[in-house]
């Protein structure tokens, strides 16, 4: 019988449990648990429900006990950016706010009167985005300063999971990058930056590898599941993981990261905090092997799917690529602008965009569909120039991972506005570099470069040209 290694893949919509095993030289995928995700609006605040999470944690890692298929080890990855607060006797500070809560406006001209804009891009490298941690810990400190001195351990969402799995309070590198407190040089917290900002700076945790066995289940979760594994840090940050499972080995390659959010970029060994990758919006995050996974954020699939959910929650998104594929709309809009982070109505906010810019507004789905996948489309060609021209390097190859790889007209459009050829695949990118660093742990493949190969040969990559 072959080893089992369990991804616990949890974003900002949904989560699942994939277990991951080797058959016949080739990585094997079975979800074993699916659960729905979502920010809860608690007293006008959006917020995570993470004893909820927790619950379906254990409730799919007893579902493999049950199936007779127990993990040598598990590993969480989630979204970046939010963190829970614990007092000293480990008990949840405050709320667990969600980064699209309006708390942090303003919180960014905070943070400026002590550091300047430019000087903490020099110091972290990472891209400005008003949900960082920086600036929601600001909006702690100025709102609910009581809270910032109560806190005895800050967890990012995924450590706080892995620590009610372990016992074992950890800080995973590639999510504590998103939070803007990390030197990019000696990969750890930039404490000075931290008491600049009157931060606590005894809550944030030791930093740790991806990689890293933290231990075994601790003795209430083997009752509650059945069993005893090991806890084993995976990229704990989405797109850290996604990363991992680009098929290929070769360097001259981008990558894009794509569903909700689409994360655009290639891998660098050093991160570039200069002033002209700061003017391009990009961002230097943590990946495997202390790698940097330099980026770009777009809105992503996020439009798409809101503009679905508000008209027609039933249609498959295949059949939407269909219908907008056959569209002659030529408005675009800038997926980038504000507008569309946190509308209360996504449909609204495109036409006004068109109205605002004196474009064409779409009026049916299919044609507000086009008009948001070409856009995107668009917005991947100007974001590859910018890669091209910052790195010296020219791309001939676009990998696209994860969910959004499977939107055969986006693929189709990517290829048309970029002029490269686009590899779309493999889907479950997340929870297979979640799985592929607990493989490589437990000695199933000597290196990442081995397990990429692996994947390559394992999951059908549909080319684009």
């Amino acid at each position: 019988m072959g080893k089992y290694f369990l991804a616990i893949d949890i974003g900002a919509s949904s989560g699942r449990h994939i277990l991951g095993s080797l058959e016949n030289g080739k990585i094997t995928l079975e979800e074993v648990h699916r659960f729905w995700n979502g920010m809860d609006n608690v007293d006008g605040t959006l917020c995570w429900d993470v004893e909820r999470l927790f619950n379906e944690v254990v409730a799919g890692m007893k579902k493999c006990k049950e199936i007779g298929k127990i993990p040598e080890s598990v590993g969480i990855d989630t979204w970046g950016v939010d963190y829970v607060l614990l007092d000293k006797e480990d008990k949840i500070v405050g709320k667990t706010v969600g980064y699209r809560d309006h708390r942090t406006e303003g919180m960014d001209e905070e943070v400026y009167k002590i550091i300047s804009e430019d000087d903490l891009y020099a110091r972290t490298g990472i891209q400005k985005a008003i949900y960082n941690t920086i600036y929601q810990l600001m909006a702690v400190k100025k709102q609910y300063p009581e809270h910032m001195e109560n806190a005895a351990s800050m967890l990012m969402i995924p450590d706080y999971l892995h620590y009610r799995l372990s016992g074992k309070k950890v800080q995973e590198y590639s999510e504590a990058t998103t939070s803007q407190l990390i030197n990019p040089n000696t990969k750890d917290w930039d404490y000075e930056l931290i008491e600049m900002l009157g931060f606590n700076k005894e809550m944030f945790q030791k930093i740790y590898m991806p990689g890293t066995d933290i231990g075994g289940l601790t003795e209430e979760v083997k009752e509650l599941v059945g069993y005893d594994c090991r806890v084993v840090l995976p990229p704990t940050h989405d797109t850290a993981s996604a990363v991992m499972a680009i098929p290929t080995n070769e360097e001259d390659t981008c990558y894009i990261s794509s569903g909700t959010w689409s994360l655009m970029g290639v891998e660098r060994e050093d991160a570039d905090c200069s002033p002209k990758s700061k003017e391009a919006n990009f961002t230097n995050e943590g990946g495997y092997g202390g790698k940097i996974t330099y980026l770009a954020n777009i809105m992503g699939l996020w439009m798409i799917q809101s503009v679905r959910n508000q008209l027609a929650p039933e249609m498959s998104y295949g059949e939407l690529c269909d219908l907008a594929s056959r569209e002659t709309i030529a408005t675009v809009v800038d997926c980038q602008d504000a507008s569309f982070l946190s509308p209360d109505d996504m449909v609204e906010a495109v036409k006004e965009y068109c109205r605002k810019t004196e474009q064409e507004v779409p009026e049916t789905l299919p044609a507000l569909a086009s008009v948001i996948y070409n856009s995107l489309a668009k917005c991947y060609a100007e974001k590859l120039e910018e890669i091209q021209k910052i790195t010296g390097k020219k791309y001939e190859r676009i990998n696209v991972i994860g969910g959004g790889s499977n939107a055969v007209y986006l693929n189709e459009l990517t290829a048309k506005y970029t002029g490269v050829a686009v590899h779309a695949g493999p889907g479950e990118a997340t929870a297979i570099g979640n799985i592929l660093t607990q493989m490589i742990g437990c000695g199933e493949f000597k290196d990442l470069k081995e397990a990429r190969t692996c994947v390559a040969d394992s999951f059908e990559i549909r080319i684009y040209e």
